[in-house]
Parts: C-alpha cells; structure tokens; sequence
C-alpha cells in the first residue's frame, strides 16, 4: 500500500511541477522566437547567389530531462501503441530552443540569415528497464555574416 502511495505521490508531483516547467519553458521560447524573427534560417544548402557574406558555423544545443509523469504517460501509450503526445512536446521544445540558441549565436556575430540548417537528436540517457530519461537537440547551420567593407 505504501508503494502505491508512493508512486501517486510521485506521480502527482511529477504533472504539477512539470507541467508548471513546460508552461515557463514555452513562455519564455514565445517571447525569444518573437525577438529572433528576424534571423531567417533555411535548410537550403546554398545561400542566394550575390550575396557578399562569410559563412561561418553557428549551433545550439539543449537537454531536456522527461518527467516522472510524461515517462508513466509513456509506459500506458506502450500498451495500447499511438501518438505519445508526452514526448512529442518534449521534442517540441527541444527541438525549438536548440533553435534559438543558433539564432542567439547568429545574432553575436551580426548574421541575419542561416542556411543549411541541420536537426540532430539523441538520447544521452537511459532509466530503468533502458527508457530514455533525457534528450539532446543539437541545431547547426551556416551563418551569413555581412561581409566587411
């Protein structure tokens, strides 16, 4: 009786303050995404022709931890199969911050455009019975930096 105690302890914690987390997260990706509008990125591999720019390599990089309700979450949609929308919104905002965190990059070094942008992802670690518990979300792509005259 005390582990089921334990587990909807857990559990119940697990949504409140991870969910509180995703709602700071996504709040602050909204209002960087709205300051970095400007820096276009594209997955192009080439930039348009004339353009009179230096490339250079730019990244972002983020790891974003699953909580103890989006892994329960996940474990119930095994049974049955589908969507496990738990992981997808940790993707989501993974896959956005590492994103903003090239634009950010960009930015310092005066670049407004970034072509060939590339995703990667990875899991950098595994709990019990070998789930993943975290994700990486690496960005990179080519900056356009003006060229100096």
């Amino acid at each position: 009786m005390e582990q089921l105690i334990l587990f909807l302890v857990l559990l119940t914690l697990g949504y409140i303050f991870g969910r509180q987390a995703e709602k700071r997260h996504f709040k602050s990706i909204f209002e960087r995404e709205a300051k970095y509008q400007d820096i276009l990125c594209f997955s192009e591999r080439l930039p348009p022709a004339g353009m009179g720019a230096e490339g250079v390599l730019v990244s972002g990089s983020v790891v974003v931890a699953v909580d103890y309700f989006k892994m329960v979450a996940a474990s119930l949609r095994n049974l049955v199969g589908g969507r496990v929308t738990a992981f997808e919104t940790l993707l989501e905002r993974g896959r956005r911050e590492a994103i903003l965190r090239m634009k950010e990059e960009a930015e310092r070094r005066g670049a407004k455009l970034i072509v060939n942008v590339k995703l990667e992802t990875a899991s950098i670690t595994k709990g019990a019975k070998n789930q993943s518990t975290c994700v990486e979300v690496y960005a990179y792509g080519t900056a356009m930096v003006p060229a100096k005259v």
